[in-house]
């Protein structure tokens, strides 16, 4: 049973997205065609890997726990899957070993544990991370994070110096393939070298890059190779509830798991317990087997397009994008301008002067049936960064959470771009933009104010519509 046998291609894929025609309700009550330009928090799933659920489902059973035949056949494909994603990251098999996890944040808070920290140990990070490469470190060591620049990349030059300043006391170099706020992507190779000059091991939390760029692991004895990678299968065209983490084997074999139980042990008696070995012996309870499939057979398909075909794709898209944004008086772009720039993503952020950004999202929903994310991205202290926030700003930020002032936090709106969508959808963006600019925001708050509830600008009928949504 192949996990993936149909070729996919550039020009036909975008047929295959699940949903590419689905149509959502606006203000005036009409249906339009709804636009994801949210793809850095999820993207939806293709019908490559729908096809492949829904072709292994009667085979289902459980995985290493029966001699059923078809609980065979699900540790067959269970073991099949693991070495197929190892393989797509190109990870070297005698130093590296594969752990399925919810997520990118699971698989990041699993390394925190296992790394066995002492108290005086730093971990030197940077100023862009998601929140879930910043908050696991702070429970077990001192953090340091190296700058950003004006335009929010990676100040390089203040990263080497806090490397050489507090070598001897970093445990781990942590670092975002990608930013999911301004698509900044950060030369990991050369982080790795440096890191590795001063034999510190590098996690890259690849939750944005890995849809968009190969990422190579490497072998153990390349300078340039990433230790740790981990990496989300919702932004990676599987939203079935897997991720997985990529590290060296040798840490794994070494104390206990962050969680135990079935799976994880070769022998439990009434006085000790001993260990099987890894990946199972961080793998407890039964796993998520579906998820797995879905994630392997979507690295088959991202395989399958070319990951270069892809990033040539989505530079095109992005180009386009910030040519458009860019004539559009009032709209200020953070990151990267430059046409071809290919350090960076097709995720961007942008303010529209008097707006505020949770209108401008809304204004792009329910007038123009599009789907962008607008706030901190969970990463406020880049946006914090960005923005020239000051203490004193912070501190009216803290109180605004207190009385439950929502609404007035500060912040972006985000449009990022998948291998599927394409210039029309960035035509109606732009469209729907100069729409919001031709009225005033009080006009717009007349026609979607906000709901408490829903923590959202909204027309009423539309609110009203949410409110009776259940799965019955």
């Amino acid at each position: 049973m192949p996990l993936l046998r149909r070729r996919a291609s550039l020009s036909t894929i975008r047929q295959q997205i699940i949903g590419i025609n689905q149509k959502v309700p606006i203000h005036d009550g009409r249906y339009v065609r709804y636009i994801n330009l949210d793809n850095a928090a999820t993207t939806p799933t293709l019908r490559p890997i729908l096809d492949k659920v829904l072709e292994f489902l009667p085979w289902y059973s459980g995985v290493h726990r029966g001699s059923g035949y078809k609980s065979l056949v699900s540790t067959a494909m269970y073991d099949d899957a693991r070495m197929r994603i190892a393989r797509f990251f190109n990870a070297d098999p005698d130093y590296h070993v594969a752990i399925f996890c919810k997520n990118t944040t699971e698989a990041i808070n699993l390394v925190a544990a296992r790394l066995q920290f002492r108290p005086e140990d730093m971990v030197l990070t940077t100023l862009m991370e998601h929140h879930s490469n910043d908050l696991p470190w702070r429970r077990v060591a001192k953090v340091i994070r190296a700058d950003v620049l004006a335009d929010g990349s990676l100040d390089e030059e203040d990263f080497e110096k806090k490397l050489s300043l507090y070598h001897r006391r970093i445990k781990l170099v942590t670092v975002s393939g990608a930013s999911n706020v301004t698509g900044w992507i950060n030369n990991i190779y050369k982080i790795a070298a440096l890191a590795h000059g001063y034999n510190i091991p590098i996690l890259v939390d690849g939750a944005q890059l890995a849809a968009h760029r190969a990422i190579n692991l490497s072998t153990a004895d390349d300078p340039c190779r990433i230790d740790f990678l981990a990496v989300s299968g919702h932004k990676l065209y599987a939203p079935f509830g897997t991720g997985v983490l990529i590290g060296p084997r040798r840490v794994f074999e070494q104390g206990s798991p962050e969680i135990v139980g079935g799976g994880t042990v070769n022998l439990v008696t009434p006085r000790g317990v001993e260990w099987t070995r890894p990946p199972a012996r961080d793998e407890a309870g039964s796993p998520n087997l579906i998820g797995v499939i879905a994630l392997a057979t979507a690295l088959e398909v991202l395989s399958d397009l070319g990951m270069d075909n892809i990033a040539a794709h989505e530079q095109s898209l992005t180009d386009y994008a910030v040519a458009k944004l860019a004539r559009i008086p009032g709209i200020k772009l953070y990151g990267s301008t430059k046409p071809q720039d290919e350090n960076r993503l097709g995720v961007m952020s942008f303010s529209l002067e008097g707006y505020e950004h949770g209108l401008v999202a809304a204004h792009l929903a329910f007038y123009g049936g599009i789907g962008v994310r607008s706030g901190c991205f969970c990463a406020q202290p880049y946006i914090q960064r960005l923005l020239g926030l000051e203490e004193k700003d912070i501190a009216r930020l803290r109180h605004s959470l207190a009385v439950g002032a929502i609404k007035q936090l500060p912040g972006l709106v985000r449009v990022s771009f998948g291998l599927y969508n394409n210039h029309r959808e960035i035509d109606r963006l732009a469209e729907t933009l100069e729409l919001l600019r031709s009225r005033s925001p009080e006009y717009w708050l007349t026609h979607l104010p906000w709901d408490d509830e829903l923590k959202s600008y909204i027309p009423k009928k539309l609110a009203s519509h949410l409110r009776q949504i259940s799965l019955t």
